[in-house]
């Protein structure tokens, strides 16, 4: 038996390197969305918010052939992964979301005139309204003659030009995700039933997508006698358990609303351009040759403390979390680290968090209802910012102890952080717990690893480290290591390793529910102007580049003790700018408080020093606290130089 598994492994394997050498590593493609096609006399029956019009669809498909693009169907695409005939340059997949009455109407003759191939989503449910009767759509209901037949959609079929995805039977609709009364896409939620105060667990939830997803692919065959081969997620919302279980279910490629090109290698994730609005050819360029090709735009960050907003008054925290959202939107930032375990107290050790989980106290189910606003309003990607090992325990839990340990011994000092040991693996199960629960409740773009993560040059000297330093061939002790120049160096990079590993094994356990999560992690800044301070935290920027998004360096002068606060930024830049693509890969978290003095900086040196980290290179910064309740730092003067409100927009 234990034979036979280990076949069925290497065949795995075997069949994913196959895969590899066979798809070209250049193979692109871009994938575009529509909704409903009509003109204003089609729409007595209700009209549809990303509607185009005939007109508009007729020159886009025009101007794609005019200009050597190749419209291609899913055979295409799994023909080229699967390496029998390539992908042709310029490619381009035409997608049709909900099953519009306008797909029949006035899309299906476009595609027969251009002798192009599509794909159509429907949803299950609508489709089986009886005539005469209305379809629930979004906040209102239209008229099942809105929608498509499935005489129209066989017809359409049969042609050879569309094929038929699943978009769900029943998941085009949102849930309860919270107390507060926000509602998230069904297809990622966990639903928060108010009459007990708790979530849907695992298991009903994987069963509930399982039983939708299949119901519609078994309709989608019986009444077409054909299986779905593709899955196009309402809203875009999806996450790796939707994605299994569509595989499971026969449909290996999955689509999301998520912007860009596309790799073969990643057809359960292809990413769409999404149009409509009466999009004209200006703006459908603009979205074909901009939106998929530049690289990412400047990081600018705010960096925000939930232990501002909360409240245990209901009132006085949605009034909190109003002027959080007017404060973001005005900065004209993209980013937001956003505060997700409680520390009033400032010691950067969490003893409870804000969102459910299976370990610690919950203070209040907050980070779902902030991080889903910031999204949802503002438009800014929401990292949520975690401890990787300063976690206090319940005295009585049996991990309490699984500490570092240091030698020889000393005393925690005063607001230092109590951290779990890197080198126990029960204790690294019970974090992943927390980081997973954290992206099962809540969106997420990425994560923001504190800087609680390091190790002393006398540290760790617990069992189980020691037990580690035996395995690689290191001494039995923290003192013989450390009287040995060779072991030491070893040491120190290994425990570098060894923290990049765990942070590593945390972000996998969140990506089970935010496939696309970002990483970044905090450096300290003497780590990058001391080659020497590896050792004395664990901790390198180069490293630290080769295995995560960002690094967020702590670019804090005043907190260093700097006697010119501008020079040594300057220094600080130089060093990060010495190592080849170091500043694209790097964000300056600037201070917005002088902790030293107990007093906010002022808002004038802190614009002073996002323009000098611009004018030496520096595009990607932020800075900490931000403090919307007392409205500091002054928007009027540090938006100019942190806004990306200039940067290049659609025509």
């Amino acid at each position: 038996m234990r034979g036979f598994k280990l076949m069925k492994v290497m065949r795995h394997w075997y069949l994913v390197l196959m895969v590899f050498m066979a798809v070209p590593a250049q193979a692109e493609l871009i994938v575009l969305s529509y909704h409903d096609v009509g003109d204003p006399h089609d729409y007595e029956l209700g009209g549809s918010a990303l509607a185009m019009s005939t007109a508009d669809l007729a020159t886009q498909f025009s101007w794609l052939k005019a200009h050597d693009y190749q419209v291609v169907s899913i055979d295409d695409l799994l023909a080229a992964q699967e390496g029998r005939r390539p992908l042709p340059e310029k490619a381009i997949l035409l997608t049709f979301d909900d099953g519009y009455q306008g797909m029949y109407r006035r899309v299906f003759p476009l595609l027969k005139l251009f002798n192009y191939p599509a794909v159509l989503a429907v949803m299950g449910k609508w489709l089986e309204v009886p005539p005469g009767e209305l379809v629930p759509y979004g906040a209102r209901s239209v008229p099942r003659e809105y929608f498509l037949t499935w005489s129209q959609i066989r017809e359409m079929v049969e042609s050879g030009l569309v094929e038929i995805a699943s978009h769900s039977y029943d998941l085009h609709h949102e849930l309860l995700a919270n107390p507060q009364g926000n509602t998230r896409p069904a297809a990622v939620t966990h639903e928060y039933d108010p009459d007990t105060s708790s979530y849907e667990d695992d298991e009903a939830y994987h069963g509930r997508i399982r039983k939708d997803l299949a119901r519609s692919a078994q309709l989608i065959e019986h009444e077409t006698g054909r299986k779905p081969r593709a899955i196009v997620w309402p809203y875009g919302a999806y996450n790796r358990v939707t994605i299994d279980i569509a595989r499971e279910l026969g449909m290996p490629i999955a689509m999301s609303l998520d912007d860009g090109k596309n790799s073969l290698l990643r057809l359960d994730n292809v990413r769409r351009i999404l149009l409509g609005n009466n999009v004209n050819l200006a703006n459908f360029v603009w979205s074909i040759n901009y939106r998929v090709k530049p690289g990412p735009e400047p990081v600018r960050v705010a960096h925000v403390d939930l232990d501002y907003l909360y409240d245990p008054d209901p009132e006085r925290q949605n009034k909190n979390l109003s002027l959080l959202l007017d404060r973001i939107k005005a900065l004209g930032v993209n980013t937001v680290y956003l505060q997700a375990f409680v520390d009033p107290d400032g010691d950067g050790n969490a003893d409870s968090l804000y969102f459910p989980n299976r370990h610690l106290p919950m203070r209040a189910d907050l980070f779902n209802r902030v991080s889903w606003q910031l999204k949802s309003r503002v438009g800014v990607d929401v990292y949520a910012w975690l401890p990787v090992l300063a976690y206090d325990l319940p005295a009585e839990h049996p991990l309490a102890k699984a500490r570092v340990a240091a030698m020889p011994p000393r005393p925690a000092s005063k607001g230092g952080y109590r951290r779990l040991s890197p080198f126990n693996q029960e204790a690294l199960r019970l974090v992943g717990d927390i980081y997973e629960d954290l992206a099962k409740n809540a969106h997420i773009a990425g994560l923001l690893f504190h800087d609680d993560a390091y190790l002393s040059d006398f540290e760790d000297a617990s069992p189980w480290a020691l037990a580690a330093y035996k395995d690689w061939g290191l001494g039995e002790s923290v003192d013989e290591i450390r009287n040995n120049p060779e072991q030491f160096q070893l040491w120190s990079r290994r425990k570098t390793e060894q923290l990049i590993a765990w942070t590593q094994a945390l972000a996998e356990r969140a990506r089970v529910y935010s496939p696309d999560l970002k990483t970044a992690r905090n450096l300290y800044a003497a780590v990058v102007m001391n080659p020497q301070a590896e050792s004395w935290f664990a901790q390198s920027l180069e490293v630290f580049l080769e295995h995560y998004d960002y690094t967020a360096v702590m670019a804090m002068p005043y907190m260093e003790k700097a006697k010119d606060p501008e020079r040594w930024l300057r220094r600080l830049v130089d060093k990060v700018a010495a190592i080849p693509g170091a500043l694209d890969k790097t964000v300056f978290e600037l201070q917005s408080v002088n902790w030293r003095k107990r007093e906010p900086l002022d808002s004038a040196i802190l614009a002073r020093h996002m323009r000098l980290l611009l004018r030496n290179g520096a595009a990607n910064f932020g800075y900490y606290p931000e403090d919307f309740i007392r409205g500091h730092p002054d928007l009027d003067i540090i938006r100019p130089a942190i806004s990306l409100a200039t940067k290049p927009q659609a025509p």
